[in-house]
């Protein structure tokens, strides 16, 4: 059953009891990120937690891609004008770094830590790319399950930047394998994201949907707080190792890249003629890409 009141870049359903599924709903542009679908994304999920009815919420993409990670045509609206924020942060119409910051600090950042600390299980369904800010979604999510279609990548070095805003790639990956992620922007496949432990099960494409849900299955039968406090149990593991606040400590880092290339470039991104990790032919160029983002 789909809640026809949803706004039209996020699709919730909820196919069975128990179970809230959110879909990503912008297939054309890939499932790019622009803030509307972002802010529509956060008020589903606020809606799933919100609802006591609602034990385990599966995120997945509508279309050929779960995400191509952000929209690269922009933003889409003004944080703090056209929407109101729902972070701590502010100044996001003032000039140079100071409103750049702010967005991102507000949109990438807080964000992802309010769907990351949700209370209430969460499973990725993640099929064809997973790119860039696509990956912070996934990681934001407490079980991943990809199709042996998906692919994955952080691309952004390519463009000037040390990795996206949320920067959780040694935990996801291992240190020596962020590097690698990250150094080469190669794109990895399922069972490379399974074997190295980022991801938990990989499924034939056909069968994606129907895996994730038995899995949201099991786990919406168990006790909702013994569920809650499993999860705060290891997210308060992982934030002990530190991993919380060095994401929030190498932000800054994201931003410093921001600014060099304002400074030497004129815009946010070094231009360069990477290959787009967007078409099936890695060879295509980057121009493509953008197109298909448009």
């Amino acid at each position: 059953m789909t809640d026809e009141s949803t706004p039209a870049n996020v699709r919730v359903e909820r196919p069975e009891a128990g179970i809230a599924r959110i879909v990503l709903n912008r297939p054309r542009q890939r499932n790019a990120q622009d803030f509307p679908l972002l802010y529509e994304l956060n008020d589903a999920l606020g809606a799933a937690i919100a609802d006591e009815s609602v034990r385990c919420i599966v995120l997945a993409g509508e279309g050929r891609d779960f995400s191509a990670g952000h929209d690269l045509k922009g933003s889409g609206m003004v944080v703090g004008q056209d929407r109101a924020a729902v972070g701590v942060w502010g100044g996001f119409a003032e000039p140079g770094a100071h409103g750049w910051y702010a967005t991102e600090q507000e949109v990438y950042l807080e964000l992802t830590r309010r769907w990351r600390n949700c209370a209430k299980p969460t499973i990725a369904a993640v099929h064809g790319n997973c790119l860039g800010a696509g990956l912070a979604l996934a990681w934001a999510c407490d079980l991943i399950v990809a199709s042996e279609d998906a692919r994955f990548a952080d691309p952004v070095v390519s463009f000037g930047m040390m990795g996206i805003e949320w920067f959780a790639h040694p935990w996801e990956l291992g240190h020596r394998k962020a590097k690698e992620f990250l150094f080469t922007a190669d794109s990895w496949d399922a069972h490379e994201a399974w074997r190295l432990g980022m991801v938990n099960h990989v499924v034939p494409p056909g069968e994606l949907n129907d895996f994730a849900l038995a899995l949201a299955r099991r786990i919406a039968a168990k006790p909702a707080f013994a569920l809650k406090t499993a999860k705060e149990a290891v997210n308060r593991c992982l934030d002990m190792g530190q991993q919380m606040p060095a994401i929030e400590a190498l932000f800054p880092l994201h931003h410093l890249c921001h600014q060099h290339n304002q400074l030497v470039f004129g815009q946010l991104m070094e231009p360069t003629d990477a290959p787009s990790f967007l078409a099936r032919d890695p060879g295509a160029a980057r121009a493509a890409a953008e197109g298909e983002q448009a």
